[in-house]
């Protein structure tokens, strides 16, 4: 019997050393997991999902402060991400400091029926004006008292850089001693650059594929360094940003690619006209686009990135290790993305192995959407 105020659930239960028939008993925190037998048809248990880059949700985007971020918690609790980095964009000093303090309101703070904030990711503002993409037109260099700041407020925990950027490689290094992730992204970087910005303490890709400098074989750029020499990179599964092919092929050549949603103000809504910082972007369908041609972000969550990842022909235990176990990897973060006994009860349950009926976050049962 579970200890009272424990509570229970049974199925097939996704732990590190693979599946596991039985009850898992939790409160905040995963208390046991006892084999046993379970009923037919009773639900997968899998890690809660962890997406680390998150501009927006709920029609709201991150830049517009705690509300908004609480909004994108919300929304994106009710696909399945238990955990998540709010993405701020590229924007000046003063809007990034506004957004920055939102996201760490909301991390020290979770209410009920939110995502846990992990912290933010800082997508820019040091990147490369010849690779914005969508981001609004406000790259810069660094200056030295911006980034002590970023630092020392302790909310950022990802942050997107291009390393052939003035003074490039020395960011990567001052953040990556500060325990700040690091990732290459909307960069023109060259692949020799890209491997010395790995070499000073890059750890990832942002996006693989968008925004960065395309493989070549003679001059094999930031994408040709992701496939060479990448242990981790984050990749967008939306069947838009990047083609069944190239999924495949990063995902022979990266040994713990991971899913991100880049999802934009417009997830979970319908289509129309959503924030993105300084822009407005339109979802049409299933994509979002600053204009015609020119994808910003995404409507993606990530239960429908879990089925786009099975649909590439993925093993369920091996799509939910992208989307859960493999992130919370990236940033070092031990007691999420797993289900093991002291671990947070950050949980999905799975009907059918693929659609979600429960979702439970730090031992909040939450209902799917």
């Amino acid at each position: 019997m579970a200890a009272q105020g424990t509570k229970q659930r049974e199925g097939r239960i996704l732990t590190p050393d693979g599946w596991v028939d039985g009850r898992i008993t939790f409160d905040s925190h995963v208390a046991e997991i006892l084999p046993g037998e379970i009923p037919q048809g009773a639900p997968h248990i899998v890690p809660g999902f962890v997406d680390l880059h998150v501009p927006g949700g709920g029609g709201a985007d991150v830049m517009q402060g705690a509300d908004a971020v609480r909004t994108a918690a919300r929304t994106h609790a009710r696909h399945g991400t238990t955990s998540f980095l709010p993405a701020t964009i590229t924007a000046p000093g003063e809007e990034l400091r506004t957004a920055l303090a939102g996201v760490g309101a909301v991390q020290r703070d979770r209410q009920p029926g939110e995502a846990r904030v992990l912290g933010a990711h800082m997508e820019g503002p040091y990147i490369n004006a010849a690779r914005l993409g969508a981001q609004p037109p406000f790259a810069r260099e660094a200056t030295p008292a911006f980034v002590d700041e970023v630092i020392a407020g302790d909310v950022v925990r990802l942050v997107t850089l291009a390393p052939e950027i003035p003074g490039g490689l020395d960011l990567v290094r001052a953040f990556a001693e500060a325990g700040i992730a690091v990732q290459i992204g909307h960069s023109d970087a060259d692949y020799e650059t890209a491997c010395a910005a790995l070499a000073a303490g890059a750890g990832g890709f942002t996006h693989l594929f968008n925004a960065m400098s395309a493989l070549h074989h003679r001059a094999p750029g930031v994408v040709g360094a992701a496939l060479a020499h990448g242990e981790y990179a984050a990749i967008i599964p939306d069947g838009v940003h990047v083609s069944d092919g190239a999924m495949l092929a990063a995902l022979r050549a990266i040994p713990r690619l991971f899913a991100v949603t880049d999802a934009t103000a417009a997830a979970g809504m319908p289509d129309g006209e959503y924030p993105l910082g300084s822009h407005r972007v339109t979802k049409r369908d299933a994509s979002v686009f600053l204009d015609e041609d020119t994808l910003a972000g995404s409507a993606l969550t990530m239960d429908r990135g879990l089925e786009n990842l099975l649909a590439l022909g993925l093993e369920l235990d091996d799509a939910c290790r992208r989307i859960s176990t493999y992130p919370a990897d990236f940033l070092g973060i031990g007691d999420r993305g797993r289900i093991a006994p002291g671990s947070w009860a950050d949980l999905v349950l799975l009907e059918d192995g693929q659609r979600i009926s429960e979702i439970i976050v730090e031992g909040e049962a939450i209902p799917a959407t």
